[in-house]
């Protein structure tokens, strides 16, 4: 979330949070760069005009990579201006003041087209995922997961059987806020494992992280 209006950012990015997002925030063009360049994000929600680096030539550094997706943000209603964002390389172009639901379901989108060549359900073992749905079964269960739970889960089954490290797991289930330290990678996988229920089906692998049996 690139905005230099505080609040509308912080707004914003708690609303996201809320749809099981992890968010990272900048309120700056300098920042949003830095940040850019060392995470693999899926979406980046750009405000166009922005302090330091212009959110124009972060749109064209995005695109340039090629992985995330972008929805710029501008107060320019003008259909030449929505024109000329979505020239530089924006997927998607949203007006302010809009609602924070069309956001979020926009962004919503732009996150499946980021994963588009993931399947839409993933299964592994008895599981089965549903990311639109926001719904996870074990042997046709539904399973009650937090938003937390459910992000490490898919996160495992996208693996496909491959380790996941608790850092890659930080990284796209909370945000850059949370301590590297913490144990709340374990104590969610604890929680996860419990709620899975038996036989287990999450390996521990020592020092280096987590798969799906």
């Amino acid at each position: 979330m690139v905005e230099d209006e505080d609040v509308l950012a912080d707004a914003i990015a708690e609303w996201l949070r809320r749809e099981a997002f992890a968010v990272d925030v900048a309120y700056d063009g300098d920042a949003a760069a830095e940040r850019i360049g060392v995470h693999a994000y899926d979406v980046v929600v750009l405000d166009r005009d922005l302090p330091g680096v212009h959110g124009d030539d972060l749109c064209r550094s995005v695109a340039a990579q090629g992985n995330a997706r972008v929805l710029m943000l501008t107060a320019a209603a003008a259909v030449r201006d929505r024109v000329a964002g979505l020239a530089i390389g924006a997927d998607d172009y949203l007006v302010k003041p809009f609602a924070m639901v069309e956001m979020a379901a926009r962004v919503h989108a732009l996150a499946r087209r980021a994963a588009a060549r993931k399947p839409p359900l993933l299964r592994r073992g008895g599981i089965t995922l549903d990311p639109a749905r926001h719904e996870a079964f074990r042997d046709g269960e539904l399973l009650a997961l937090s938003l937390k739970e459910f992000a490490l889960l898919a996160e495992l089954l996208r693996a496909d059987g491959a380790v996941v490290s608790a850092e890659h797991l930080l990284e796209k289930v909370w945000d850059e806020n949370i301590d590297p330290f913490t144990n709340t990678v374990r104590v969610t996988m604890m929680k996860l494992r419990r709620k899975l229920g038996e036989p287990q089906v999450i390996e521990t692998i020592a020092g280096a992280g987590y798969r799906l049996a």
